[in-house]
């Protein structure tokens, strides 16, 4: 087990998923707003492993967790590793946060808009019916309703982000992979439906709202984490084209259509901005743009990315 730092400043977070995308902005923006932090990927604890999770735990005494750890690509190509990491790692954890009786103000979860899969609703609410369509949306369902059982014991706050994005997103998402095909210079890119519609956010905007949330007076809630504005995927390439000044072939691949697509994916994020106030703002044109540089030159840090977790 790591040697835990005594608390100090705003007290102790675990982060889980610390080297992902969105913990590369999440870890250093908590240092920076004074708390310490227990980067639980510096670790060799498997989450899928009960009596480590428990050992590190107790040794971790949190007073705030944020559960990001994961299996988040959709086409990830192992079912049962997505419920093995998704479900199961997040039903070890909270029985972990339980049997070490640790002083805890708050449990952040991180469940994903892919709950709700395709609705008629104009923007989605926390509310709405969840029908999941994926294995990953299932996966993460699933550990919410598991996360409802612990409610009574635990300060849980699940929520569920839509679509986000920034410098320093792997390529196989669809976004950083249309800004590197462009940055790349190649002529053309293979895609699926171009007429999706997604709500698309910043990340530091998800970011931000985390940290709010371990402040906030809120507890065994569920809520979106979302822009509330809807762009088609055929917007986005449009975007980038024209702040590349160039435009790219577009040929929709069979294979990456797919037959439970869900066409529309909006949220609405009332609920989340009567909890935190109004979410940070960022402009997404300027995301993309961002994102094109940080291509261009291979710089991640101006942006506010850890290249390591340490």
């Amino acid at each position: 087990m790591p040697q835990v730092p005594a608390s100090r400043g705003k007290g102790r977070v675990l982060v889980t998923g610390g080297e992902g995308f969105t913990g590369r902005y999440l870890l250093p923006e908590l240092r920076g707003r004074g708390y310490t932090v227990i980067d639980h990927s510096e670790t060799v604890c498997d989450l899928r492993d009960l009596s480590a999770v428990r050992a590190f735990v107790n040794a971790a005494q949190p007073e705030f967790v944020i559960h990001l750890a994961a299996i988040s690509f959709v086409a990830h190509g192992s079912p049962a590793d997505m419920y093995d990491v998704n479900t199961i790692g997040t039903s070890n954890l909270l029985d972990a946060l339980e049997t070490a009786n640790a002083d805890l103000s708050k449990v952040i979860l991180a469940s994903t808009s892919q709950v709700y899969g395709s609705s008629d609703a104009v923007n989605l609410d926390e509310d709405s019916l969840c029908r999941p369509v994926s294995h990953y949306a299932c996966s993460k369902l699933a550990m919410e309703h598991i996360a409802a059982t612990h409610r009574d014991r635990l300060p849980i706050v699940i929520t569920r982000p839509f679509n986000y994005t920034g410098p320093g997103q792997p390529s196989h998402f669809l976004v950083p992979k249309i800004v590197d095909h462009f940055v790349r210079g190649e002529t053309s890119i293979g895609l699926g439906n171009l007429d999706v519609i997604r709500d698309f956010s910043d990340v530091k905007t998800v970011v931000d709202a985390y940290c709010r949330l371990l402040e906030a007076p809120v507890k065994g809630q569920t809520l979106n984490i979302c822009s509330g504005v809807g762009r088609s995927l055929q917007s986005v390439i449009d975007e980038i084209s024209q702040h590349m000044g160039r435009s790219m072939q577009v040929v929709v691949r069979p294979e990456f259509v797919r037959a439970s697509e869900i066409p529309r994916l909006v949220g609405s994020n009332e609920r989340l901005v009567n909890v935190i106030g109004k979410l940070l703002h960022a402009d997404f044109a300027s995301t993309l743009r961002s994102m094109i540089e940080a291509r261009r030159t291979g710089d991640l840090t101006s942006y506010g990315f850890s290249q390591t977790t340490n």
